[in-house]
């Protein structure tokens, strides 16, 4: 059941798209006549309306794509092949708390907005007044806009912009699950994101050249992160036509590169205490039971920059002979 407020596509059978904020009293002009969005009441999803012209538009509930390549611009938006992929790498799911630099025309704070729902949220940062000012429109258009915290801020002074109440998460981005920063010079930031992120969450990067990824890789190697990732990814649309199919005669390839971090946490550098196994006697020599810590064992230390690696022998039976040509 469509209530006001809800968001509706219309779509014609030659494909002209409109997005929209559903108001029964609203009236639609296009070019193929007038739209009284009152008829959308009874059509519901998957109906289908007509102009005052007698044009013929189906509703629809729009999807993340829709959102995101329907907002206005004056920025390049990420695209929706690498936002994708983002989501997944960084982990945005309902209840998460993500960072974003780089609002621009919120192509993506809008997927993320979507993702993370009404217990997650996103604070993103844009320090260019005309970019901030049309992000947050279009976050309002998509219904979304409760979900972000918007700052006009430049990072470089840090994570904690005016306005902000320390310790309240719907203003204090401190600690945040994950990150993306979408900026010319990430690599002058490193040290911000380090603070902001809680130890091990994933960060992310958006750069359009090869020699930026360089830059970014070596202000990485000082920096607290490890496991980077550099990617691209490539999409290749196919012709629908069932007797002629094979690739679009155009495709859209590079639209910028990815890198991908984790926060180191603690270094696998130093002592930490570890429980000494318990060894199994003669009361208890059942030989499949699991092996259980001992309340009473004292912990001893193991220096992880030292370990040696062991060797597994397990599978080597006692009784195997020899390779040939060996002393035996």
């Amino acid at each position: 059941m469509l209530t006001p407020g809800d968001l509706i596509l219309l779509v014609s059978p030659k494909g002209k798209q409109y997005l929209r904020k559903f108001d029964p009293e609203a009236k639609l002009h296009t070019q193929d006549g007038v739209i009284d969005l009152s008829q959308v009441t009874q059509a519901g999803y998957g109906g289908v309306i007509a102009s005052h012209m007698g044009s013929l538009y189906r509703v629809l509930r729009p999807s993340t794509y829709q959102l995101i390549k329907g907002v206005k611009r004056s920025t390049q938006i990420m695209y929706p092949k690498e936002i994708g992929y983002l989501l997944l790498k960084l982990g945005i799911g309902p209840g998460v708390r993500v960072v974003e630099a780089g609002s621009g025309s919120g192509g993506l704070t809008t997927a993320l907005a979507y993702q993370v729902g009404d217990t997650g949220r996103v604070y993103t940062f844009e320090r260019r007044p005309e970019f901030y000012e049309l992000s947050g429109k279009n976050l309002e258009a998509a219904g979304l806009s409760h979900r972000v915290a918007r700052y006009n801020h430049d990072i470089l002074q840090g994570f904690a912009p005016e306005g902000m109440v320390p310790g309240d998460p719907a203003s204090d981005p401190s600690g945040a699950d994950a990150l993306f920063l979408d900026v010319r010079t990430p690599w002058d930031h490193l040290e911000q994101v380090a603070a902001v992120v809680c130890p091990g969450a994933p960060v992310g990067f958006l750069l359009p050249t090869t020699n930026q990824i360089s830059d970014l890789l070596r202000g990485l190697e000082t920096a607290p992160f490890e496991d980077v990732e550099v990617l691209e990814i490539l999409v290749r649309r196919y012709k629908p036509v069932a007797d002629r199919l094979r690739p679009e005669d155009r495709m859209v390839a590079h639209t910028g590169f990815l890198i991908f971090a984790r926060h180191a946490g603690t270094p696998f550098t130093g002592s930490i205490p570890v429980l000494d196994r318990v060894r199994r006697t003669q009361e208890n020599p059942d030989d499949n039971a699991p092996d259980t810590p001992d309340a009473t064992a004292t912990p001893h230390t193991v220096d992880t920059a030292e370990e040696p690696h062991a060797t597994d022998t397990s599978n080597m039976a006692a009784s195997d002979p020899p390779p040939s040509g060996a002393d035996a």
